[in-house]
């Protein structure tokens, strides 16, 4: 079963938790957007909550109704993906550029799912580059103090500024990404910590006691993992 297959077959079985009435927080990414297409099919009575322009762009294709996370209290549940699962169902996301905008809304959220194909499962976090989103303002300073803090972690690697096609890429709400290719984090609370103290950092991709179940797609089928 290719990867591809596998985020399908993960994206359908998260699909398959959501209920009539719910407002539904919808992710970013390619193992998303089966979670997308998957629930759209079912034609449930639902509000999506889009964590990002693209996925909406999406779900409002697929007919479906959508909200913002100011026009909702809470949401019943939250479905996204992932660059990589570790221990205890810490996760590393961002790999497309939306890790503030998930991040509000799993923190939003009554319960969150993680959907992945096999390969997003480790035994480390790290070998994925980790996201770091930052204003623009400045951002070649707050580069180096972002230095600074993977140093205090026992990390010593240069967060490089992320660009395609060599032009920045810019996040929706128009800040800048930094990659740290960490290798391994030996200590993933503690380097989410030095992080959030670094003035210009917005935030990082570093999703940590968030999850509450992993839908991981396999050659053998679905798999699901608990913290």
């Amino acid at each position: 079963m290719s990867a591809d297959d596998q985020k399908r077959i993960a994206g359908e079985a998260a699909a398959r938790l959501v209920e009539t009435g719910m407002i539904v927080g919808l992710g970013t990414g390619s193992t998303a957007a089966w979670f997308v297409k998957a629930l759209a099919a079912r034609g449930l009575d639902i509000r999506g909550v889009p964590t990002s322009e693209a996925t909406a762009a999406l779900a409002a294709s697929l007919g479906m109704k959508l909200a913002t996370l100011d026009e909702v209290k809470s949401i019943d549940l939250t479905v996204d993906g992932a660059d990589e699962i570790g221990p205890g169902l810490s996760l590393i996301k961002g790999g497309g550029a939306a890790l503030l905008r998930e991040k509000l809304v799993w923190e939003a959220s009554k319960r969150c799912v993680v959907i992945a194909d096999a390969a997003k499962v480790v035994d480390v976090l790290g070998a994925f580059a980790l996201p770091i989103e930052v204003v623009k303002f400045g951002h070649n300073h707050t580069q180096a103090r972002i230095c600074d803090a993977l140093s205090l972690c026992d990390i010593d690697v240069v967060a490089r500024w992320r660009k395609k096609d060599g032009v920045p890429v810019e996040t929706d709400g128009g800040a800048y990404v930094y990659d740290a290719a960490c290798g391994a984090i030996p200590d993933p609370a503690m380097l989410a910590e030095a992080l959030k103290t670094v003035t210009g950092v917005i935030d990082h991709g570093l999703f940590l006691d968030l999850a509450d179940e992993a839908i991981i797609g396999t050659d053998a089928g679905v798999k699901r993992l608990l913290p």
